[in-house]
């Protein structure tokens, strides 16, 4: 059996060494793994942003990725963060790329609406958002995602805007100071989610401007959608709001760097389709992701999500084993294609070589049955038998497989034909077989 397995490895070395050359060699040449680790900008802590940032930090933690939150102050320094390379992934506010990010960032698609909520005090007898010029109105501090909407909107509608209508307060300091009297408007850029939104849609005093030419306004700003806040879609029971609100709503997008790998972009792609998919109460179920809604190219990756799904491999193997299936078939497939003419070459040429250590001994064999017809005398002959004898114990030692011991028991019977052949016949010198 032993040497059955030594024959066997002498014929198929040459194509194991071959397979293992090309495993090396398709390793060599694959794509490189996903990280591990990547950054992702989340805005500030306890904002809605942040807390979207959270759950893609658990989903592709079940996934093996850790993912590091880092602490922004919002859009603005998300896409700085991204275009510098400080971080990988990043949730941006629709409408705030410019034209040269276009080169180094890729965006996976529109994840929910971030209506611009603007609320205003009663008293201030504000009734459309061009009232606003004349009041304390607070659009968030230079260079945040919500400054740069309120002044487009505030463009919009033309005239000179004092610096007082341009207040720098935002979040939550902006709702406490709206309810304590000490603005008379706050706008938002933001998810409905967000805790101060949800107090001042419930705050005595405070009202909720609505956007009567929300359709125009999208038609002039693409980055923003026409949205209506049903009523009673807050809270049922207690009316609110009380009547339907149109409101126009930037799109918030999950931006990468172009450089990120397609792998991370299709689990961030899964991901954001398990978080957004539900529906808000701006959206229906199904609405997000939507790669529609985007100012920035979409990556190829996440477009062939979108038309097909998930990959075929992420469907039934975990995400590291379904990467490297995915990363390796590309090459594999040249290498079965070389490896199958070569495998169906090999058992020919290895039962060549198990029959040829039978049939070598037919050459001894021949020799010894010449030598022994050609002797003068009976005990001359003799030597020769006993050569035949050691013939054949040198033949029971050979170890061949089962299919081939027909063939070997075959030369036995030949020994000794030829063993009885010498000792029983004339010598006829010069005669061979």
């Amino acid at each position: 059996m032993v040497t059955a397995v030594k024959d066997f490895l002498k014929v198929y070395w040459p194509f194991v060494l071959v397979a293992v050359l090309g495993v090396i060699v398709t390793l060599m040449l694959m794509d490189p793994a996903p990280p591990k680790h990547i950054k992702f900008a989340a805005g500030a802590q306890g904002g809605a942003y942040y807390a979207f940032a959270e759950r893609y930090q658990r989903l592709l933690d079940e996934q093996g990725i850790e993912v590091e939150l880092i602490q922004t102050a919002g859009s603005v320094e998300n896409l700085r963060l991204l275009d510098e390379g400080q971080v990988d992934v990043a949730l941006v506010q629709g409408g705030l790329a410019k034209p040269g990010d276009a080169a180094t960032l890729r965006s996976l698609g529109g994840l929910f609406h971030e209506p611009f909520w603007v609320f205003v005090r009663e008293e201030a007898g504000v009734t459309e958002f061009g009232d606003l010029r004349s009041k304390r109105f607070a659009i968030g501090p230079l260079g945040s995602g919500t400054r740069i909407l309120g002044v487009e909107l505030q463009e919009e509608f033309d005239g000179t805007w004092p610096e007082a209508s341009r207040n720098t307060l935002s979040g939550t300091p902006a709702a406490e100071a709206l309810i304590a009297g000490q603005i008379d408007a706050a706008g938002f850029a933001a998810s409905p989610d967000a805790p101060y939104v949800q107090t001042l849609l419930r705050a005595p005093g405070i009202s909720l401007l609505s956007f009567e030419r929300s359709e125009a306004l999208s038609r002039r700003q693409p980055a923003l959608a026409a949205v209506t806040l049903l009523r009673g879609v807050v809270d049922i029971g207690a009316d609110i709001p009380a009547r339907d609100v149109p409101l126009v709503a930037p799109v918030a997008q999950l931006v990468v760097a172009k450089s990120l790998h397609p792998a991370i972009e299709a689990l961030l792609v899964d991901s954001a389709n398990a978080i957004h998919q539900d529906g808000s109460i701006l959206a229906p179920a199904g609405a997000f992701p939507d790669p529609n809604w985007t100012d920035l190219p979409v990556s190829r990756q996440a477009e062939r999500y979108y038309e097909n799904g998930p990959s075929f491999l992420r469907r039934y193997f975990s995400f590291d084993v379904a990467n490297f299936l995915d990363r390796a078939w590309i090459l594999a497939i040249p290498l079965l294609t070389l490896m199958f003419p070569l495998v169906r070459v090999a058992p020919p040429i290895y039962r060549w070589r198990v029959r040829r250590k039978i049939y070598i001994w037919y050459k001894d064999l021949r020799d010894l049955e010449a030598r022994g017809r050609a002797m003068p005398s009976k005990e001359e002959r003799v030597e020769i038998t006993d050569a035949l004898e050691d013939l054949q114990v040198e033949i029971g030692e050979m170890d061949v497989p089962l299919s081939y011991t027909d063939d070997l028991y075959r030369l036995r019977n030949h020994v000794e034909f030829v063993k009885h052949l010498v000792m029983n016949t004339r010598p006829t010198p010069g005669l061979g077989i």
